[in-house]
């Protein structure tokens, strides 16, 4: 157990943080020196285990407290997030995670929308609020219509047969990919004709980034609501931004 984890209460505690701008316009804009923020403390919430000091005590080992600034570095401008300081437990879990989601979300050649897609459907089949709370905002940004995100992303049966949408609301690559992460998510196992479909669009390195970002997600979605990171486990997508 890292040596900072003897310094924290036993009983959860909810912490409120800035989110970024297109998530709530009322944020403030104040930063520190360091690139590591603190949450403020509020009443005792739901998480499962309390969430690890921020900054970290003066007796965190050096190695730890650089795992702190790489996370850090990664989110900077935004603070440390609930789920970071839910990982930062076991720091070279968090130094890992931070890697792979880093170039996950910013080194593959996915473009936004279809990426972001992805990663809001995974969050609606497995009911991470969560993540549907930090996602469906970027989604929208990248040009995904309102619309959109009602009909077929937040659809609770699952995605199957061509492209439903009228009017060009959704283009075939964002439906394959759609429906290639809806199947990947509940059945793990994907259908010849849906991988064929997913195949005929996109190259094999588009391939391989797509499936990345699906399966990356579901471990990221099954974390969070394993310990209810956030406190979002019991509501939904219409209430998960509150």
């Amino acid at each position: 157990m890292p040596a900072f984890v003897r310094f924290q209460t036993a009983i959860p505690i909810r912490l409120t943080y800035n989110p970024p701008p297109s998530l709530n316009h009322n944020h403030s804009n104040t930063t520190t020196s360091s690139p590591i923020r603190s949450f403020h403390q509020s009443p005792p919430a739901n998480m499962r285990i309390p969430y690890v000091p921020n900054p970290p005590p003066a007796s965190t080992p050096e190695a730890d407290k650089a795992v702190y600034e790489r996370v850090a570095a990664r989110r900077a401008p935004r603070p440390l997030q609930p789920l970071d300081l839910a990982l930062l437990h076991s720091p070279p879990v968090a130094d890992g995670w931070n890697s792979f989601l880093g170039a996950v979300r910013t080194r593959s050649s996915l473009p936004a929308d279809l990426r972001e897609l992805a990663i809001c459907r995974v969050a609606v089949v497995n009911t991470a609020w969560y993540e549907w709370m930090h996602h469906a905002p970027l989604a929208r940004e990248a040009g995904v219509a309102e619309s959109a995100m009602e009909n077929f992303v937040k659809r609770t049966e699952p995605l199957v047969g061509s492209n439903p949408s009228q009017d060009g609301l959704l283009s075939d690559k964002q439906w394959a990919v759609l429906r290639y992460t809806d199947e990947m998510t509940r059945n793990v196992r994907v259908a010849d004709e849906t991988f064929d479909l997913l195949k005929s669009l996109f190259s094999e390195r588009e391939v391989v980034e797509i499936t990345a970002t699906v399966a990356c997600y579901n471990c990221v979605s099954r974390f969070l609501v394993a310990l209810d990171v956030g406190e979002k486990n019991g509501v939904g997508p219409d209430d998960s931004a509150h």
